[in-house]
């Protein structure tokens, strides 16, 4: 890693924005990255609740290269952006944001993280019915990826914000004509949903450090014909995947996509290829987990 004294008038910052950030992996996994390769580039993390003012800083700061936009601002952060890639236009979330020569332009890696996490694992979606909670940036991001890229049978959307919940599935109804239905997160709807699913995709923060013990999924739920994923990767186990290790169904950890996305990341600002093998090995480490099998 870097010293202190390595960083001066010339070094590119990236930053993760939102709010909290005090879990995350990202400096250390960027920050790592950009050792490997020798390039002078330094990666920090700002609790920010307003985006704009944080839109407007970067914009200031000529070496501002990069952002890494969390929770709650991958909806929001889009109307202050210069440029939106397409497809992350039509899903209506980036968590990535790239100064190009004072125009930022926005990016979205959290569904193609996510997409390669699945094949990774041997999961396959087409033809399956899957169940999403959560409907915030990072659910949207895989829902959208899924309908229009993974072919599901029928995705079942369940979430606690009722507008932003109905908004989210007619939007993946209209542009990718998948089956898309949504209710309310509540225990008949998500028992009566996972009997139907062959693939449950958390996409909420509970069960986030420090909340471990938390799970949205009662584990008496969890049936052998379901493989469970879920996008909180701090702790890399969480309840809801201890719990489904237990019963023997196959598991995707929060880990895999956020390397992914965060490879991803790292290419959209350096223009070179990611070391994924460092970055995930970083991550691991963090988390208590460096002898893992890689």
């Amino acid at each position: 890693m870097r010293s202190i004294t390595d960083i001066g008038p010339s070094t590119k910052l990236c930053a993760l924005i939102g709010n909290p950030v005090g879990h995350s992996m990202s400096p250390a996994i960027h920050n790592r990255a950009f050792a490997e390769l020798g390039l002078d580039f330094v990666y920090v993390a700002f609790r920010v609740e307003d985006v704009r003012a944080a839109v407007t800083g970067m914009r200031a700061l000529e070496n501002f290269r990069g952002l890494s936009v969390t929770i709650p601002h991958k909806v929001s952060i889009i109307r202050h952006l210069d440029e939106v890639a397409e497809v992350d236009r039509q899903i209506g979330s980036v968590n990535t944001v790239v100064n190009d020569g004072g125009r930022l332009k926005g990016f979205g890696s959290d569904g193609p993280g996510a997409l390669k996490a699945l094949a990774d694992a041997g999961v396959r979606v087409a033809g399956k019915n899957v169940t999403i909670l959560g409907s915030g940036g990072a659910a949207r991001a895989v829902a959208f990826s899924l309908a229009a890229k993974a072919k599901p049978a029928a995705l079942f959307l369940l979430g606690v914000v009722e507008p932003e919940l109905r908004a989210l599935t007619r939007e993946i109804v209209r542009k990718t004509g998948a089956r898309a239905t949504c209710a309310l997160l509540e225990p008949r709807t998500l028992e009566a949903r996972l009997a139907e699913s062959q693939l449950l995709i958390h996409c909420t923060p509970v069960g986030m450090h420090p909340q471990t013990r938390a799970s949205v999924v009662p584990k008496a739920l969890l049936h052998r014909d379901l493989a469970v994923m879920d996008i909180v990767y701090n702790p890399l186990k969480t309840k809801l995947l201890a719990d489904a290790e237990a019963l023997g169904l196959k598991t995707i950890s929060g880990v895999e996509m956020f390397v992914n996305q965060a490879v991803i990341q790292f290419e959209l600002w350096t223009g070179k290829k990611a070391p994924r093998a460092a970055m995930r090995d970083v991550v691991l480490k963090h988390l208590g987990t460096g002898a893992r099998k890689r």
